[in-house]
């Protein structure tokens, strides 16, 4: 610790938005972990205790428990957006994103039907209907609202108390529908 009456003892560089970046990014990576393992009214202390912040750097990036959630659901969909901009991206590819997010957010899904009558929900609802609607079809030829639904009843089979039986669910739900699924995965996203 420094002493401030101490002149050869170095203050500690104030690092800024280098570090407020970072520390949101873990807050958000952190928020997607507890809220799917704990749910939605998770005690923001352990969100704030798993991204390694305190909890005032918590709230200096987001007000209340929904703007961190909200802040989750975007990365959510940019994911699924950048999954669409790569260069080999099919309809099964971005899928497999959608599901990844599926399995491992289910809090969320509630938080998104919840949050779909206002604006902001119906804004993510229609970049990830855009997204649908331009990736090229692996097969089925399903319109951008029917793979929208496909979403909601996949989303609404997944439950369980591992990931793995929640993917098993997943991959299940979807082969009923006749749907083939990419492997499961996230995407990086660059800074911002």
């Amino acid at each position: 610790m420094t002493n401030p009456s101490d002149p050869d003892q170095a203050r500690p560089a104030n690092q800024g938005r280098r570090v407020a970046a970072r520390n949101r990014a873990a807050l958000i990576a952190a928020a997607r972990e507890v809220f799917a393992e704990q749910g939605l009214n998770a005690p923001l202390s352990s969100v704030a205790r798993l991204a390694g912040v305190g909890q005032g750097s918590l709230y200096r990036h987001f007000a209340d428990r929904v703007a961190l959630a909200s802040a989750v659901l975007d990365e959510n969909v940019r994911q699924i957006e950048a999954a669409a901009a790569e260069p080999d991206a099919n309809l099964k590819s971005v899928l497999g994103v959608v599901t990844w997010h599926i399995t491992r957010s289910t809090a969320f899904v509630d938080l998104l039907r919840v949050r779909g009558d206002d604006e902001q929900g119906r804004d993510l609802s229609a970049r990830v209907r855009g997204v649908l609607g331009r990736c090229p079809s692996a097969g089925r030829g399903l319109s951008a609202d029917e793979l929208m639904l496909a979403i909601a009843m996949v989303s609404g089979a997944v439950a369980g108390p591992t990931l793995a039986e929640r993917e098993r669910l997943a991959l299940a739900a979807w082969g009923l529908l006749g749907v083939e699924v990419g492997p499961l995965r996230s995407v990086e996203l660059g800074d911002d």
